[in-house]
């Protein structure tokens, strides 16, 4: 009978083994950005997996209990935004959440993996293998065949694109990518705080606990090898004689409710003497890793036995109503430092401070936005006071570049979560949960369209994978002028990210911010650099200091000529003022920033007019096309677009999502919704020469 049962298990395993899963996106972890990336793939269509090694989804938010949202409380993009929505709609109002002084938005673990897990059962396209890892990838002319262990059966998943949202980069590691680890030298990274001589010190990693008070004695077991004295400042006490420098050691009062959560919860995440711990995982193997992690654990659990000794907490301990784990422990620990990838770009602090000054304009290739500061954890590793002093590093608010997501040697992968490519002092910001699910939406994006247009990932339009954020909700510019509900939240969001009108950055005490300055007039000198910087061939004159209503009109009209625009005049912007919801119209007075780059959007569309690579650079307009641009007229009829112009060699067609609807290899396409938003991409040989939007009615 035993043999029997033997038997069918090798049979099932081989059967399960041969049968590969077929998918267009497999992604590897379920974490923060994990999630959000299966999501928003799964949202444009394109049959995705993700594959996670609990039984939750969400990463630091939830299985390492990390729920108590760091920045970007005005910033609500994408599916960040859609998640917080649902907290204050679990909870009954935003104030709810405001239950620690830590964060504003704070929420049981166990809460948001429900979000989460509800979240992805509405995508029809998308599966979600739990309590399932990564094993081995081999690269194929079509993308990858993986090997998975789903639950404890190995299984074979054929992917057109991969995305690694593990938590410390090990699928990037295993398929071959390029990446550091540590604090980078200052002559590599070229930030003025960075260490003189690069070094292999990450940030600590923290076992989180989730704490409630039971009324009664709790006071665990002493844990072997406890040293209260790790923990004398941790709070204030006669014991606390030497506190550590930079460091405010406030009330036990303070501690506790630093990251108190709904319902009486409580989570110790204590960075003063508190749980941080102190070590470098990224190159040990499964194992050496268990051990160090036990390790971290127990050092936790050293910090709840004084916490109860100590401090009087004697009848808190760890919530048993939190964690499906058997020691009331999250799954995982949280991680600050991964591996972090030779991508692309290398995303560093100078991109932050001053974005429009540097040789990469990476502003115009934004994907994702934070306004955190630069917060470093290194108070536990033993020569802390040799490192450089990075906690809460004012910087102005940011949008993360996409190259920082492709790696540079290896195609059809995209890497997420905290290991893409920005320097050792800037992940010290990018690593928050806002901005890691903003990245794996923007890797989503990319790996679908990547797939939907059959093209290489570093090949993928930046400007079609900016729209489709866009259309998701998304921010592309952290500009705090206007709500993203607002009418003309994305012209400004796409104008921004031309140049042609800047943004003002500052840091003002926590808050880290920038500003399109929507209701301040154009200065002309500041538009004409923006203009220049944009396209040098572009030549325009103009007696105003602050430019006014007719002397907008006057440029866009010489830009509608010159780039092969409809004819435009003074009297149809008048006549569209109220169409665009715009008021007042005066053609003496000033125009404002917002109105003029509503009307730069509508009329010029620039963000779409001219192709941006990783670096920022913006593709040249060629003269020879430029002059045959008036005759590129599109017509519809019989079902289909027609460019007549006999040089097109190819176009695409796609919906405002960003979803490739058809494309063709000749001047006409065949279109199947006509009454919606249409994106036509023209081609002449294999360069992109028009992109223009038509909004198609029968």
């Amino acid at each position: 009978m035993i043999y029997k049962k033997v038997v069918l298990s090798l049979l099932i395993f081989v059967f399960t083994s041969c049968a590969a899963q077929k998918v267009d996106v497999l992604v590897v972890g379920g974490g923060a950005s994990g999630t959000a990336a299966g999501i928003q793939s799964a949202r444009m269509g394109v049959n995705t997996l993700i594959v996670e090694e609990t039984p939750w989804l969400g990463g630091m938010l939830t299985s390492a209990g990390v729920s108590a949202v760091d920045g970007n409380y005005k910033l609500p993009s994408g599916i960040f935004g859609e998640f917080k929505d649902s907290l204050v709609a679990y909870y009954g109002n935003a104030n709810a959440l405001k239950t620690g002084w830590v964060s504003s938005v704070l929420f049981e673990p166990k809460v948001g993996n429900a979000i989460f897990q509800k979240m992805t059962k509405k995508e029809s396209k998308l599966a979600v293998w739990q309590n399932s890892g990564f094993v081995s990838s081999v690269k194929t002319p079509d993308g990858w065949k993986v090997t998975i262990n789903k639950n404890g059966v190995i299984q074979q998943v054929d992917a057109k694109v991969m995305i690694d949202a593990t938590e410390l980069g090990d699928v990037a590691k295993y398929c071959g990518v390029k990446y550091d680890m540590g604090m980078d030298a200052r002559a590599v990274c070229g930030e003025d705080i960075a260490p003189e001589v690069a070094n292999d010190i990450v940030q600590d990693l923290t076992y989180v606990m989730i704490l409630k008070d039971y009324g009664v004695n709790k006071t665990i077991a002493k844990p072997a090898g406890y040293n209260a004295s790790m923990f004398y400042c941790t709070a204030q006490s006669p014991n606390c004689t030497n506190p550590k420098p930079g460091q405010t050691v406030w009330s036990k009062d303070k501690l506790i409710t630093y990251g108190k959560l709904p319902n009486g919860k409580y989570m110790i995440n204590w960075p003063i003497e508190g749980n941080d711990y102190y070590v470098n995982l990224l190159e040990m193997n499964a194992e050496e890793r268990k051990v160090a992690l036990e390790k971290a654990k127990q050092f936790s659990l050293c910090y709840l036995y004084y916490l109860q000794t100590e401090l009087g907490f004697s009848t808190y301990g760890l919530d048993d109503d939190q964690f499906p784990t058997a020691d009331n422990f999250p799954m995982i620990p949280y991680h600050r430092e991964s591996r972090r990838i030779q991508g692309l770009v290398r995303f560093n602090v100078n991109h932050v401070a001053k974005p429009f000054s540097q040789s990469e304009a990476l502003y115009r290739t934004g994907i994702a936005v934070g306004d955190y500061p630069i917060d470093h954890h290194h108070k536990r590793y033993p020569e802390w006071e040799k490192l450089p002093e990075l906690h809460f590093y004012p910087v102005p608010s940011y949008n993360v570049p996409l190259g920082a997501l492709v790696p540079k040697s290896v195609d059809n992968l995209v890497v997420a979560e905290k290991s893409i490519s920005v320097s050792n002092l800037l992940n010290g910001s990018t690593r928050l949960q806002p901005v890691v699910l903003q990245i794996g939406q923007a890797a989503g994006v990319l790996a679908a369209i990547s797939v939907q247009q059959q093209k290489p990932i570093s090949e993928t339009s930046i400007r079609l994978i900016q729209n489709t954020l866009l259309e998701a909700g998304g921010y592309i510019f952290p500009y705090l002028d206007l709500a993203k509900n607002d009418v003309h939240f994305k012209a400004i969001q796409r104008i921004g990210s031309t140049g042609i009108l800047r943004g003002e950055g500052k840091n003002v005490g926590w808050s880290n911010e920038t500003w399109f300055n929507t209701d301040k007039t154009v200065l002309v000198s500041e538009l004409k650099t923006g203009l220049a910087d944009f396209d040098s061939t572009l030549k325009w004159s103009s007696s105003e200091t602050e430019l006014s209503i007719s002397g907008a009109a006057n440029l866009l009209t010489s830009m509608a000529s010159f780039y092969g625009k409809d004819t435009l005049t003074l009297e149809k912007i008048r006549i569209d003022w109220t169409k665009n919801s715009l008021t007042n119209f005066a053609s003496d007075r000033k125009i404002s920033r917002k109105e003029f780059a509503v009307l730069l959007d509508v009329y010029i569309q620039p963000f779409m007019l001219k192709q941006v690579d990783y670096k920022g650079t913006l593709s040249t307009f060629l003269k020879p096309i430029k002059e045959d641009l008036k005759s590129f007229k599109i017509k519809y009829s019989s079902g289909k677009f027609t460019v007549e112009n006999p040089d097109v060699t190819k176009l695409e067609l796609f919906n405002e999502k960003g979803q490739l609807l058809n494309r063709a290899m000749k001047n006409s396409i065949p279109v199947k919704t006509p009454n919606q938003v249409n994106v036509l991409n023209i081609y002449i040989g294999n360069d992109l020469v028009k992109s223009e939007k038509i909004i198609l009615q029968q």
